[in-house]
């Protein structure tokens, strides 16, 4: 399996979202690293990750993706991370194996309850054929990248990145539609049971169009010392429009739990 490896300091291991692939987290990863070591890693069976991936385990392959990349790093404990769907396997992580985690950072991600909504629902009839269709309804995130970077001129260039970045590690419609599919027969977890230091992260309401602040949230319910930060002027892009504002509430989490074992636990 292939990890990613970047800066020095106190360990948080980034997982990415439904995509599979890390390298469009870059901007958040290249800015954490600036204070953290990140391990992250694409998706086990993305083709990139030369990971190995189980079709009859199915999303447990995610989670113990999690471990060996930690094992390949040398990490003995670290912060555990999840972005969107990747939020999911950091929290089934968090609560398979919290003698491995310092603590949990939840990033607009799906809780345990999420299902398709009916657009979801659209797209997997025949994910291939419907990529054209996809890729242009991928649209509506202007709106949040204009947020993020007010004025034609800087909206226009971080979009452009964004979207040769996109190109360039480009996701496979068939393997997103398998990634969903999974949660059908999510393997058990007690998201209840997580005793870690927890921070949720969403951006505003009205911005987020992928997953919605209000089902993030509910983290807060089910793991009821998770603290709740927003990353102002995004909406599920924070971490990639604005980086640097991301890695400020997420960096100084991380060096908390990682100096103060007795923060590890929460009663």
């Amino acid at each position: 399996m292939r990890i990613e490896d970047f800066g020095s300091g106190p360990p948080i291991v980034v997982i990415p979202g439904i995509q599979g692939r890390w390298e469009w987290m870059k901007p958040g990863i290249d800015a954490l690293a600036s204070r953290c070591r990140v391990i992250t890693f694409s998706l086990a069976d993305e083709p990139t990750c030369r990971g190995t991936f189980d079709a009859t385990t199915g999303f447990a392959c995610y989670v113990e993706q999690v471990l060996e990349a930690m094992n390949l790093a040398g990490l003995e404990r670290a912060t555990i991370c999840g972005v969107s769907y990747g939020g999911l396997i950091a929290a089934a992580f968090a609560a398979r194996h919290p003698e491995r985690t310092n603590g949990l950072v939840l990033v607009s991600a799906l809780p345990p309850s999420w299902r398709p909504d009916a657009r979801v629902k659209f797209y997997l009839r025949a994910p291939r054929a419907l990529t054209p269709v996809f890729v242009l309804a991928s649209l509506r995130m202007c709106r949040e990248i204009a947020a993020a970077h007010p004025g034609l001129g800087p909206a226009a260039r971080e979009a452009v990145r964004h979207g040769v970045n996109v190109l360039r590690h480009f996701f496979s419609p068939v393997r997103m539609a398998r990634r969903v599919h999974l949660l059908d027969r999510l393997p058990s977890f007690d998201v209840s049971t997580i005793s870690v230091p927890t921070l949720v992260l969403t951006g505003e309401p009205d911005l987020d169009v992928v997953v919605p602040v209000r089902a993030t949230r509910e983290y807060l319910r089910l793991i009821p010392h998770a603290r709740l930060e927003r990353v102002e002027r995004s909406g599920h892009l924070g971490l990639i429009t604005r980086p640097q504002t991301f890695t400020g509430l997420v960096a100084p989490f991380v060096g908390e739990v990682t100096r103060d074992p007795a923060r590890r636990r929460v009663v």
